[in-house]
């Protein structure tokens, strides 16, 4: 501690000597409050300054047991200068009026030049008894007492032993640390003031052994971390620095290996090298499984500082009597909820440190849920995501959150349609919700969503289940429907896939099953389960007419005429480009969604089916269209189309259906009232009389193509005021190539449904027509503008016909 240092008044007087002041101070005489001591000679000293104050100090002699007394005024130099350890030298007077002992004609000298121990020349070798510690420092910076935290040194010289005190500033390295045991070599130092003698300069002869630790790292900061230590129960901290290699490749749980230096009072890890993975071994567990319960479970508690890192207790039988054993968060395998009164299997660790044991490697036993009748319940996981998932419950219609720490087994890789047993809890951290938790992994179908009927039922398929998953909520188009007599009435039962007891003899439409019925648990819904064929319908296959062919889809027209099924174009087995309206086909039905529709269709050979045969005696009536067919009008019930004859009293009018086939253009659209011609036929397989080789009597009209947009094109001719007709290339006869500027011949048509006109039954007339600046041109001249060419005379021939009529003969020349 630096004391401010303020000139008396007598420095003020005090005029400095241009001499030396050491010379000048023998000399110095004019302060008569001073005594020059009988007999001294003018003898100058030497001391250290050990205490300063306002205007004076105190000097510790060097050479003898005594303190002086100094005032600032005696002092030849900066007083802003000296501070307390300075090395002095002065000459002892007395004061007069007290008498005492002063110190006058004060200078400071060099430090090394002032010592008060003589120092022995020779060296000795002794060994450390005490360790020397920290000593306790004033405010002056000497120690309190001269024996706090002094060491010992003990050495043998002629027969006897001495021991000698040493403190920490005598070790000559400060990094070097001695212990009871260590040999030294050391310098005796005497006292000249009082003839107390000590160790000076010590020095280790041979330098002990760096002692190797191990542990583990259990911290990593920005600049530092702390490792577990092996040897006893502590952490240590260490600095980045002391780690020998790349610091990035250090991680948490690293084994390493380290010496211990102590710094500032504290013990830090210096010299860090990285071990091999499991080198270092805390504790001892033992091969012994040992079967427990619960007393206790780990409390959640959000202040991990002040909580107990052992707080788990189990409890279990010895030949000594029941034992209890603590374990903590990572004794567990797993991370899923442990309830007290559950029964474990765990293992015994004793830490080597500190000999204490706990249970580890804790695993839930299934006699638990036997014995405290905890209620399980059953489900399919549905949902996964990162860390969690949903598991559809089997007893209940809801879906089940739950976390993949959860599961008994963890190494298990979860996957949608696992199947599991759980227990349903409150979420700790959401109370509103329920989650699924204490997870057992189920056996491949051990969860059962239904409970199963023991009666067997007969039925017949009406609608086959979808292969593909629908996007509809309701998922109503991916099952199969039976139609089945239960307790006297027709009922129908749905079924799916999964619930097929030989999928390669799959049920089609119209065949015969066996099944059972089941009741979901969750809602009592029924379905259809162990569905299998008993009997095939042999009648399945069909016949009938191409009658619509659109961009990926089509219609049929049955044999009989009367009803159309659907198709999809990849139903056909062939080139569907192949296939024109009216083509003979065979097919058979199903029931696919909710309506039926036509599988593996096969194109027939022309005549397969049985033709009409034509009335002749009735001719070629002429009628009109009263209903048009289906394809026309799709907002109508019936399929066919129905004709009458013209005739006077309409009330006896004979109608007669017709279909595609009764068309004799397959692409002509008639409609209701137009005027038609035709003949009528009978069904040889029914004896049904029906209109056939139906033509329209229509007016065609004329114009020409004005624009071609891929399948349809528009025509210079207004229907509707101020807009072209449109037209689609399926309406073209014979599939003829149609550009801009062609002539074609068509009739114009209404649709019913949205009053739209289009062109029909368009056939090309010409190819191209003149250039419109030539037709302007035309136009424009005047028959009068110009000169003319006129033909005065016909040309004849030789034989006075209009141009060569007869063959040419060629000339011969005379001979």
């Amino acid at each position: 501690m630096s004391v401010k240092k303020m000139n008396s008044p007598q420095w003020k007087k005090f005029q400095p000597p241009s001499q030396d002041p050491a010379i000048l101070s023998f000399h110095q005489g004019s302060n008569t409050n001073y005594i020059q001591p009988a007999g001294s000679n003018n003898v100058r000293e030497t001391g250290i300054i050990d205490k300063l104050q306002h205007s004076y100090g105190f000097i510790q002699c060097c050479d003898r047991n005594a303190r002086l007394f100094f005032h600032f005024s005696e002092y030849g130099g900066n007083l802003d200068d000296i501070k307390i350890g300075d090395a002095m030298e002065f000459q002892m007077s007395y004061d007069r009026r007290t008498g005492k002992p002063i110190a006058v004609s004060v200078i400071r000298v060099d430090s090394s030049m002032v010592t008060s121990e003589i120092l022995s020349e020779e060296t000795f070798v002794g060994s450390v008894v005490q360790e020397a510690k920290p000593s306790t420092k004033s405010k002056n910076g000497y120690p309190l007492n001269s024996q706090d935290g002094f060491g010992r040194v003990t050495y043998e010289h002629n027969g006897e032993c001495f021991f000698l005190p040493y403190s920490m500033d005598d070790i000559s390295d400060t990094t070097t640390k001695l212990q009871p045991g260590d040999q030294v070599s050391f310098y005796i130092a005497t006292d000249k003031r009082n003839g107390n003698i000590r160790a000076r300069k010590l020095r280790p002869l041979q330098p002990p052994p760096q002692k190797r630790y191990e542990g583990v790292v259990c911290s990593l900061k920005e600049t530092f971390g702390f490792i577990e230590r092996s040897d006893i129960v502590k952490e240590i901290f260490f600095h980045y620095s002391e780690f020998k290699d790349n610091i990035n490749e250090l991680l948490l749980g690293d084994d390493c290996e380290f010496s211990v230096q102590n710094r500032n009072g504290k013990e830090v890890a210096v010299d860090i090298k990285r071990l091999a993975e499991g080198t270092v071994i805390f504790e001892d567990i033992s091969l012994d499984r040992i079967k427990g319960k619960v007393l206790k479970t780990l409390q959640s508690n959000m202040n991990k500082r002040y909580s107990d890192p052992l707080g788990g207790r189990i409890i279990y039988e010895t030949p000594k009597g029941t034992v209890d054993i603590p374990y903590g968060d990572k004794d567990q395998k797993g991370d899923y909820t442990l309830q007290q009164g559950d029964f474990v299997e765990f293992s015994i660790a004793t830490d080597r440190r500190d000999k204490l044991q706990r249970a580890t490697k804790i695993v839930l036993l299934d006699e638990t849920f036997e014995k405290t009748g905890e209620p399980r319940e059953t489900g399919v996981v549905v949902s996964l995501k990162d860390g969690y998932g949903f598991i559809q419950c089997a007893d209940r219609d809801a879906r089940m959150f739950f976390h993949f720490n959860e599961l008994l087994d963890p190494e298990h890789q979860t996957k949608v349609q696992d199947e599991f047993e759980f227990l349903v809890m409150q979420d700790p951290a959401t109370p509103s919700r329920q989650i699924a938790a204490r997870i057992k992994v189920l056996p491949k179908g051990a969860v059962s969503f239904l409970t199963i009927r023991p009666e067997k039922y007969i039925g017949t398929i009406d609608r086959e289940p979808s292969p593909h998953q629908s996007k509809s909520k309701t998922k109503d188009g991916d099952s199969g429907n039976i139609i089945f007599d239960f307790e006297g009435a027709i009922q129908s039962i749905s079924y799916t896939m999964e619930h097929l007891l030989d999928l390669k003899n799959m049920p089609r439409y119209g065949d015969k099953v066996e099944f059972s019925i089941g009741e979901q648990k969750r809602n009592n819904h029924r379905q259809a389960v162990n569905v299998r064929v008993v009997l095939k319908n042999i009648t399945g296959k069909c016949q009938g007419f191409i009658a619509t062919l659109k961009e990926n889809y089509g219609f049929i027209e049955n044999a009989d005429h009367d009803k159309e099924v659907f198709f999809h174009y990849s139903s056909f087995e062939g080139n569907i480009d192949d296939l024109e309206l009216g083509d003979e086909v065979e097919y058979i039905l199903a029931r696919k969604s909710s309506k039926l529709s036509a599988e593996n269709i096969k194109k027939l050979p022309r005549g397969t089916i049985i033709p009409e045969e034509i009335v002749r005696e009735k001719g070629v009536l002429q009628g009109r269209v009263v209903r048009p067919m289906r394809i026309v009008n799709p907002d109508q019930e019936e399929y066919s189309g129905l004709v009458e004859i013209i005739c006077d009293e309409d009330e006896n009018a004979e109608r007669y259906q017709y279909g595609i086939t009764s068309l004799a253009d397959k692409r002509d659209f008639l409609q209701k009232g137009d005027a038609v011609k035709f003949h009528v036929a009978v069904v040889k397989a029914t004896g049904q009389l029906r209109a056939v080789n139906i033509a329209a009597i229509r007016k065609y009209v004329r114009a020409r193509v004005d624009s071609i947009k891929g399948q349809f094109g528009f025509i210079n001719y207004e229907a509707l005021e101020g807009k072209k007709l449109f037209f689609h290339m399926t309406e073209v006869h014979d599939g003829v190539n149609i550009q801009p500027g062609n002539e074609v011949e068509f009739v114009v048509v209404q649709n019913q449904r949205n009053g739209k006109y289009s062109a029909c039954s368009v056939r090309k007339i010409t190819d191209t027509q003149r250039p419109e600046r030539l037709i302007s041109r035309l136009k424009s001249v005047s028959d009068d503008a110009g000169p003319r060419l006129i033909v005065k005379r016909q040309p004849k021939g030789p034989d006075n016909t209009q141009g060569f009529t007869q063959p040419r003969t060629l000339w011969n020349p005379p001979v």
